[in-house]
């Protein structure tokens, strides 16, 4: 779930980098993907202008559009490019196991979901 101050905290990282070479990462749907080098032009309340490097022009994107990873910035720092929110963790699920006690009174694993 996105929370307000999730979008505050990173419209004020993007503000805060304005002017700043980035890449940006994206799809154009059905398996096709594009990652382009960019600058980070402006950022307003609800959104942020891109400008890409070759001719292409400038492009907006929302905030939602990074925290629902809909694209990715990786911003440069002087030597590497960076991703603007840190990748998301996936957290392993528990595993159940179900035991059975036998006739000699020890406990069998029967099943590992």
């Amino acid at each position: 779930m996105i929370y307000r101050d999730d979008i505050t905290s990173l419209r004020e990282g993007i503000e805060e980098k304005e002017g700043q070479k980035i890449i940006v990462k994206g799809t154009y749907g059905r398996s096709r993907f594009y990652e382009k080098q960019a600058t980070l032009e402006k950022a307003y309340p609800n959104l942020f202008v891109v400008k890409f490097d070759k001719e292409e022009g400038n492009v907006t994107y929302s905030y939602t559009d990074v925290l629902t990873r809909t694209i990715d910035l990786q911003v440069f720092d002087g030597e590497n490019f960076n991703s603007i929110i840190p990748p998301k963790v996936e957290i392993p699920k528990k595993i159940k196991e179900y035991t059975e006690v036998n006739e000699t009174g020890t406990n069998d694993v029967i099943e590992t979901l």
